[in-house]
C-alpha cells in the first residue's frame, strides 16, 4: 500500500500548477493589451466614427451568436448520459452533426450568396433555437434531429457572419487592413465571452435539478420525456442570447449578397453555383492554398480539443480530477494574448508572413507530447498552440478576404469545410493513441505551414506580374478572370 500511495503523491506532484501558468498568461496579456493602447493612443491613429459604429454593429451580434455556442458545448455529452445513452450512442449523434455540417452547409453557402447573407444569418439563428429545443426531448431520434440541426448551423456560423461583415466593410471603402483589426478584436472578445459563458452555464445547470415534466427527479431511459432544468438550462440560456442577437440583426443589418439576387433557385443552377466554387478553388492556386491551409490547420484544432484532456488526466493521479474550468480559462487567455500578438505584430510585418511563423511555431507545439511525458511540458505546449489560434483566425480571416472572391465568399467558405469535417469524423472514428493524435496533428500543421510558405510565393510572383499588365484583377474581385 506504501509503494501505491508513492506512487500516487509521484504522479500527483507531477501535475502542472495550472493556477501559476494561468497568472502568468493573465500578465502577459495584460502586457500586450496596454502595449496596444499605448501605441494607438500616442501616434493618435484612432479610426473615424462610421467605422467604430461599423465594428460595435458587428461584433455585438458576434459575441451573442458565439455565446449561444460556448453556452452549449461543455453539456452536450453530459445531456446524452443523463438521458442513458452510452457512448457509441453518443458518438454516433456528434459524428451526426458534423456528417450535417459536411453535407448540407456546403450548399447552404451557395444559396447564402445568392438570396442574402443577412437572411442566412437569422437562418443561424432559427436553426441554433430550433436544435436548443430538441435538447429537452429524451428521445434518440428527436436529438439526432437536433445533431443535424446543429451541423447545418455551425456551417453558417463560420461562413455567413464573416461575408457579411466582409461585404459590409468592402462596401462602405473602408480600408483593407482595417479588416484584420475586427477579426483580431472578435478573437479577442470572443475568449472572453467563452470564459464568461462557461461561469453562466455552470450556474444555471446548477439551479434546478435535471426533471422530467412528468414528476420524475431525473432521466433514466429513453421513452421520450420532455425534461428541464439541469443540463438542459443551459441550452435555454443559448436560446435567449441568441433570440436578442437575432433581434439585432433585424433591426440593425442590411443585406448584401454574393451572387445576382431575385427570382427562384432549382437544383440545376445549385449545382452550377457549387461547380464555380470548385472551378475557382481549383484553378487558382491561392485560393486552394488557402482553403489547404484552413482545412488542415482547423482539424488539427479539433482533434486537439478531443485529445486534450486524455493527455494531461493521467498527471492527475487516480484519485483526482483536472481543474477543468481553470485550464478552459487558461487556454482563453492564450488565445486571448495571440490575438493581441497579432495585432503588435500586424504593424511591422505583412500578415502574410506572421502566418508562416504561426503554422511552425504551432506544429512544434503539439509535437511535444509525441517526444515527452512531461507534464509541464506538454501543458505549455498546449497554451502556446492556444495562443497560435488566437493567432491564425484574424490573420486568416484577413488573408481570406483578400484571396476569395466576393461573389463567392460563403460558397468558398463552406467549401473549406468539408475536408475540415472529413478530418474530424476520421478522429471520431477511429480509435488513435494519443500520441499518433498529436503526430498527425503536427503533421498536418507542418504541411499547414508548407502551404503558407508557397502561397507567400504565389501572391509576390502575382504582385511583380500587374506592372506591365495594367494592374491584375485582385483575388477578391472578378471570379471570371480567376478562371482563365
Amino acid at each position: 500500500r506504501s509503494i501505491a500511495n508513492r506512487a500516487n503523491m509521484e504522479i500527483s506532484s507531477s501535475m502542472p500548477n495550472f493556477l501559476f501558468y494561468f497568472l502568468i498568461l493573465c500578465c502577459g496579456t495584460g502586457f500586450l493589451v496596454h502595449k496596444n493602447w499605448t501605441a494607438k493612443e500616442s501616434s493618435g491613429s484612432s479610426r473615424p466614427v462610421d467605422f467604430k459604429k461599423f465594428q460595435k454593429n458587428y461584433l455585438f451580434v458576434y459575441f451573442c451568436v458565439m455565446a449561444g455556442d460556448w453556452l452549449q458545448g461543455p453539456y452536450v455529452y453530459a445531456l446524452y448520459s443523463s438521458y442513458g445513452f452510452d457512448q457509441h450512442d453518443i458518438a454516433v449523434l456528434f459524428v451526426a452533426g458534423f456528417g450535417s455540417s459536411m453535407i448540407f452547409g456546403t450548399f447552404i453557402g451557395s444559396l447564402a450568396d445568392r438570396f442574402g447573407r443577412k437572411k442566412f444569418c437569422l437562418l443561424y439563428i432559427v436553426t441554433y433555437i430550433a436544435s436548443c429545443l430538441t435538447k429537452h426531448v429524451n428521445s434518440y431520434s428527436v436529438l439526432m434531429l437536433g445533431r443535424l440541426l446543429g451541423g447545418v448551423a455551425t456551417s453558417l456560423l463560420f461562413s455567413v457572419f464573416d461575408a457579411w461583415m466582409i461585404n459590409e466593410h468592402n462596401a462602405r471603402s473602408f480600408e483593407g487592413a482595417w479588416i484584420g483589426e475586427t477579426f483580431a478584436t472578435a478573437i479577442f472578445g470572443n475568449s472572453c465571452v467563452a470564459i464568461a459563458a462557461g461561469l453562466v452555464a455552470n450556474f444555471a445547470s446548477e439551479i434546478a435539478p435535471l426533471k422530467n415534466l412528468r414528476g420524475e427527479d431525473f432521466a433514466t431511459s429513453n421513452d421520450g420525456g420532455v425534461f428541464k432544468g439541469g443540463f438542459c438550462a443551459p441550452f435555454d440560456v443559448a436560446i435567449l442570447v441568441l433570440t436578442l442577437g437575432g433581434a439585432y440583426i433585424q433591426n440593425n443589418w442590411g443585406e448584401n449578397f454574393g451572387h445576382s439576387s431575385g427570382g427562384s433557385v432549382g437544383a440545376d443552377d445549385t449545382i452550377k453555383v457549387l461547380k464555380k466554387g470548385f472551378d475557382s478553388i481549383v484553378y487558382n492556386p491561392s485560393i486552394l492554398l488557402c482553403g489547404m491551409i484552413s482545412s488542415l490547420f482547423e482539424g488539427s484544432m479539433f482533434t486537439f480539443v478531443f485529445m486534450w484532456t486524455p493527455a494531461l488526466q493521467p498527471s492527475a493521479g487516480e484519485d483526482e480530477t483536472l481543474p477543468f474550468g481553470l485550464i478552459f480559462a487558461a487556454f482563453m487567455v492564450a488565445c486571448m494574448a495571440g490575438s493581441s500578438l497579432f495585432t503588435v505584430l500586424s504593424k511591422s510585418l505583412p500578415i502574410e508572413e506572421i502566418s508562416k511563423y504561426t503554422f511552425v511555431v504551432a506544429a512544434l507545439s503539439l509535437f511535444v507530447p509525441v517526444i515527452t511525458t512531461s507534464y509541464n511540458l506538454i501543458f505549455v505546449g498546449f497554451l502556446v498552440f492556444e495562443g497560435c489560434v488566437g493567432m491564425y483566425f484574424p490573420a486568416m480571416g484577413t488573408l481570406k478576404s483578400k484571396i476569395v472572391p466576393e461573389s463567392q465568399r460563403s460558397t468558398i467558405y463552406n467549401i473549406f469545410r468539408v475536408p475540415l469535417n472529413v478530418i474530424v469524423l476520421g478522429v471520431l472514428l477511429t480509435k488513435m493513441e494519443m500520441s499518433t493524435a498529436f503526430f498527425c496533428c503536427s503533421a498536418m500543421l507542418a504541411t499547414a505551414a508548407a502551404c503558407q510558405f508557397k502561397l507567400v510565393a504565389v501572391l509576390k510572383e502575382k504582385d511583380d506580374s500587374k506592372g506591365g499588365e495594367g494592374g491584375a484583377v485582385d483575388e477578391g474581385g472578378d471570379e471570371e478572370s480567376l478562371l482563365h
